[in-house]
């Protein structure tokens, strides 16, 4: 059975969300990539996924590789070091209308940020990458005013 993005079920466990509507950001503005990659783990610390210290991880893992995708799309997230900042797997996504530079004139426009406990990593970044690949697809996730449309939208490029 493949890893469903948004609903994970455990034995005797009710449905636990990954990505909610209170995690994601629209219209946002960032003076560089460091504030953005703040405001996305701010989301994560907000939504109980992660500690506070989770965005300096976060921070030092940009440093060492960007974390940009393409088509507009940033992921940023820890490195191994910081699994033990992790309460429990999770996304928040801040669409940047005007753009966040990333280095090297890559310009993320929706940055994803990533906490995912145990292996769920490697999964949720191929999730994200398909989702993100279309890009009528991320033009809509870029134009949209609507947290609850972002998060269809991300939805349904998980689903395919």
């Amino acid at each position: 059975m493949a890893f469903n993005l948004f609903r994970r079920f455990k034995e005797n466990e009710k449905k636990d969300e990954i990505l909610s509507e209170k995690a994601v950001l629209v219209g946002a503005k960032a003076k560089d990539k460091y504030e953005a990659i703040e405001m996305v783990g701010e989301l994560l610390v907000m939504d109980g996924r992660v500690e506070r210290s989770y965005i300096d991880e976060m921070k030092k893992r940009e440093e060492l590789l960007t974390t940009y995708i393409g088509n507009g799309i940033a992921i940023p997230h820890g490195g191994s070091e910081a699994k033990e900042k992790i309460k429990k797997s999770g996304l928040a996504v801040a669409q940047f209308p005007e753009g966040v530079d990333f280095g090297s004139g890559n310009k993320a426009y929706i940055v994803i940020g990533i906490a995912a406990k145990g292996n769920e990593h490697l999964e949720i970044l191929s999730n994200i990458a398909s989702a993100c690949e279309d890009e009528k697809r991320v033009k809509k996730l870029v134009e949209s005013k609507d947290p609850k449309e972002i998060l269809r939208l991300l939805k349904e490029g998980f689903a395919k």
